[in-house]
């Protein structure tokens, strides 16, 4: 079997849980003031708060921002649900834009159609590791008086011309276990505000400052030792674990380049894509799932109902029609990048494609 993904955790890790484990402190203590210390030099961010998921990451960032009640937010319906759930948990209203067809991140033209007065900050998302074009949404941003809110939770280690994610606002990331770098579970959140950053500190620990004096509602978001202790061994690995995906998904497109009905992922200009997902764009794609099936190959739908078509928001009354996303959510499917598999595997993999969609073809 060849799985969609393959989380690492090797000696150095379980010996560091162990360390921990041994020490007594297990509730953010030192690692985790190390690994943030270390995730924000490696992303180049001058601050970096570890959360207990990407979730509470994207939480936590919109209410430092002061997002609540009466506020609009504008995000993509191309994501995983918490892109949107995020801003329904401050009390704010979720608005969608569209994306762009060839990159599936956030259309900045589509963004400058949501902006109503009410509209206070825009999450773009970097979708399967690809920076959104956030030079125009930064003027957008900038020219309405905008929070960013970067959703990075598959992007860890991505570019833009240079600039680390976060460079524009705040960028939030996932640790859980199918990411590019896993701490079990966890998040974290990079800016180069000061005072945004020790507003998030603040609303993470319950409102404290000072242990049991309470200066804000907060909530118990914390990052334990034994995660950070993960994390900060798989800092060292990240780098090469990236690479490693980058040179698997540059052998898928040379293979399945050209093949009729297969449309290859595209890297924006100026990006660097770390691959979370290796996703292509399948005329068939349900004789492809079939065949990968049967081969034994993993396969995910990453996303196959948009957010705005969900229950949950089709009963809040959205009635967004979003055609590039929607359209999407009908062709696309990722095949596995991750760092562990082999060559032989991805030729397997290529193989199947093509396979499938030359037989498919001829029906």
């Amino acid at each position: 079997m060849i799985s969609i993904a393959k989380p690492f955790i090797g000696e150095e890790e379980k010996a560091a849980v162990l360390e921990v484990l041994g020490s007594g402190q297990l509730a953010q203590g030192k690692r985790v003031r190390e690994f943030e210390e270390r995730f924000a030099e490696w992303v180049g961010a001058r601050y970096a708060v570890a959360v207990s998921s990407g979730t509470t990451a994207l939480h936590v960032a919109l209410l430092a921002y002061d997002i609540g009640a009466g506020d609009e937010v504008i995000t993509t319906s191309f994501s995983f649900i918490a892109s949107a759930n995020c801003i329904l948990y401050t009390g704010a209203t979720p608005r969608f834009a569209d994306i762009d067809p060839v990159y599936y991140t956030i259309d900045p033209a589509a963004i400058e159609e949501q902006i109503t007065p009410h509209t206070r900050a825009i999450i773009p998302v970097h979708l399967f590791g690809q920076p959104c074009d956030m030079e125009a949404i930064a003027e957008i941003a900038a020219r309405h008086n905008l929070a960013i809110v970067e959703d990075a939770c598959q992007a860890h280690g991505a570019t833009l011309h240079g600039k680390p994610l976060g460079a524009w606002g705040a960028a939030c990331y996932s640790f859980y276990p199918t990411k590019n770098m896993t701490t079990g579970e966890g998040g974290m959140i990079t800016t180069n505000d000061a005072e945004l950053a020790a507003r998030m500190r603040l609303l993470r620990e319950h409102g404290m400052r000072t242990r049991y004096v309470h200066e804000a509602l907060g909530y118990n978001f914390r990052m334990t030792d034994l995660q950070a202790a993960i994390g900060l061994v798989q800092l060292t690995r990240i780098d090469a674990w990236n690479e490693q995906r980058r040179q698997h998904a540059a052998h898928l497109t040379r293979r399945l380049t050209g093949i009729p009905g297969v449309a290859t992922p595209q890297v924006r200009p100026g990006a660097t894509h770390v691959f979370h997902q290796y996703t292509v764009a399948l005329a068939q794609r349900d004789q492809v799932i079939a065949g990968l099936t049967e081969q034994g190959i993993g396969y995910g739908i990453y996303y196959p109902t948009p957010i705005h078509q969900q229950q949950i928001y089709q009963a809040r009354g959205y009635t967004d029609v979003l055609p590039a996303s929607e359209a999407a959510s009908h062709k696309v499917l990722s095949l596995p990048v991750h760092p562990a598999l082999t060559e032989t595997e991805l030729d397997q993999i290529a193989d199947a494609v093509i396979a499938t969609v030359r037989e498919a073809a001829l029906v």
